[in-house]
């Protein structure tokens, strides 16, 4: 900013900035478990609990979110994997081609996904949107709990008769 304000030090211009997505894009994660392994000739696939509805980006304009286990393992074969959901669309993935060192259980963070987590996630295919949790340094805290299959249905009715 200073350097900014130097340069522009006899203009009048009024200076708007808008730091959030920089900022809370990177500071958030999405985290996922891996369901399942799936190998054929072409391709592995890593099959997580978390789905396009999450995340919408990759799926969107195939977008780059880095994905890193959560927990490093020294002594498992790395493999190029697609990491896709269950929700069985073509779309329905998370990240394409990544070199992962994988078992099913484990966690993977799904990385800059702060700004573009919640505030794009839907209900397709009727799955809850997922909970949103701040950390503080060793503190967290829920600041948005999961939404529950009943919440989703509430404000349905049948026809009348």
């Amino acid at each position: 900013m200073a350097a900014l304000l130097e340069r522009l030090a006899d203009r009048s211009y009024e200076i708007l900035i808008e730091p959030g997505r920089a900022i809370v894009g990177n500071a958030g994660l999405l985290i996922t478990k891996v369901q399942y392994l799936k190998h054929n000739q072409d391709k592995n696939f890593a099959v997580v609990d978390a789905a396009m509805n999450d995340l919408m980006r990759p799926a969107l304009y195939d977008a780059w979110q880095e994905i890193i286990p959560v927990d490093e393992k020294a002594d498992a074969e790395e493999q190029f994997y697609d990491v896709v959901g269950p929700i069985c669309e073509t779309g329905d993935f998370l990240g394409k081609g990544r070199a992962l060192s994988l078992q099913s259980g484990d966690l993977l963070a799904i990385r800059s996904a702060g700004a573009y987590g919640f505030t794009m996630s839907s209900n397709y295919n009727s799955r809850p949107r997922v909970a949103e949790i701040m950390v503080d340094g060793d503190r967290e805290q829920i600041v948005r709990r999961r939404e529950s299959i009943e919440e989703l249905f509430a404000h349905e009715s049948l026809l009348a008769d």
